[in-house]
C-alpha cells in the first residue's frame, strides 16, 4: 500500500499539470507548454517565501498566485496572441518555457532546495501504507480541483461558453461570446492554478530547475491518455501514469520507469486514440 501511495500522489502531480494544460486547450484548442515551468516558478516562491522570508502559508500561496499569474498573462500576451493565427503556439510557448527555466537557474540556482510543508515531513500510517502527509494532500487536491472544474463547466454562463468555444470558436463569437477575452481569462486562471499549486508541488518533487522539464512530458502523457480536453481524463491518466511508474521503479529498476509509461501510452494511443475519455468525431466534407 505504501508504493500505491507513492504512486498515486506521483500521478496527482502530473494530472495536475494535466489540467493546466487542459484549460488552456479547452479555450482555445492550443496548449501552454510552459504549465509544469509555471508550477515549478511556484514551487521557488513557495521556498523563497517560507524558507528565505519566514513567511506563513496563505501568505506565500497568495504571493505565488499573483506573480505565476501575472507570468502566465504576460506569457499570454507576448508568445501567444500575435501569432493565434500562424499556428506557432507551440515554439512561442516553449520558448517561454526556456526562458522561465533560464530565469530560475539564475535566480535560484540548479541544486534542489527543500520545500517545507505545513502539515509536517513525518511519515504516518494510512490504510494499511505509510505516507507523507503531503502525498494524501496532493491527492485530494487533485481529485477537488477537478470535480470543482467539471461542475464549474457544467453550472456557470462563463463554463459553459468555454465549451462551446472548444465546440465551435467562431459560432461562440457570433452568439456574443468575447472569445479574446475568455482565452486570456483560461490563460491566466492556469497560471494562476500552477502557482498555487507548485506551493504544494515543491515539498514533494524539491524545487529544482530540471522539474518543469520532466513535468512537462509526463503532464503531457497524462493528457493524451486520458483525452485532450477531458477533465476526468487527467485523473485517470495521472492514475495510470503515477502507478506504473512507482510499480516499475520498484520491480523493474528506475532506467525502466519511462519506458513503462510510455509503452502504455503507445499501447492506450493503439487502441483509442483520441483517449480514453474523448470520442473521435467524424466529420462530413
Amino acid at each position: 500500500m505504501t508504493l500505491i501511495w507513492s504512486g498515486l500522489a506521483l500521478g496527482a502531480v502530473y494530472a495536475l499539470v494535466a489540467v493546466g494544460y487542459n484549460i488552456v486547450y479547452i479555450s482555445s484548442k492550443t496548449f501552454n507548454f510552459a504549465q509544469a515551468q509555471l508550477m515549478m516558478l511556484g514551487a521557488f516562491i513557495a521556498y523563497s517565501g517560507l524558507v528565505s522570508w519566514s513567511l506563513n502559508t496563505v501568505l506565500v500561496m497568495l504571493i505565488a498566485l499573483a506573480v505565476v499569474g501575472a507570468v502566465a498573462a504576460v506569457e499570454q500576451l507576448i508568445a501567444v496572441r500575435p501569432v493565434r493565427d500562424m499556428h506557432n503556439i507551440l515554439v512561442t510557448t516553449l520558448g517561454a518555457s526556456m526562458f522561465i527555466e533560464g530565469f530560475v537557474q539564475i535566480q535560484w540556482g540548479s541544486q534542489p532546495l527543500t520545500v517545507p510543508f505545513f502539515g509536517g515531513d513525518d511519515a504516518v500510517s494510512f490504510l494499511g501504507g505509510r505516507l507523507y502527509p503531503i502525498q494524501l494532500v496532493l491527492v485530494v487536491m487533485a481529485i477537488v480541483v477537478v470535480v470543482g472544474l467539471v461542475q464549474f463547466s457544467r453550472r456557470s454562463l462563463v463554463g459553459l461558453a468555454l465549451l462551446g468555444m472548444s465546440e465551435d470558436r467562431e459560432a461562440a463569437q457570433l452568439r456574443g461570446v468575447n472569445v479574446r477575452r475568455m482565452a486570456f481569462g483560461a490563460f491566466v486562471v492556469s497560471g494562476i492554478l500552477g502557482g498555487v499549486l507548485g506551493v504544494f508541488v515543491g515539498p514533494l518533487t524539491f524545487a529544482v530547475s530540471t522539474l518543469g522539464a520532466s513535468l512537462a512530458l509526463k503532464g503531457f502523457v497524462v493528457l493524451a491518455i486520458g483525452g485532450f480536453g477531458s477533465m476526468p481524463g487527467t485523473l485517470v491518466g495521472g492514475l495510470i501514469v503515477g502507478l506504473a511508474e512507482a510499480w516499475a521503479s520498484r520491480y523493474l529498476g528506475s532506467e525502466y520507469s519511462n519506458l513503462t509509461v510510455f509503452a502504455i501510452l503507445i499501447a492506450v494511443l493503439l487502441a483509442r486514440p483520441a483517449g480514453l475519455f474523448v470520442r473521435a468525431k467524424e466529420r462530413v466534407v
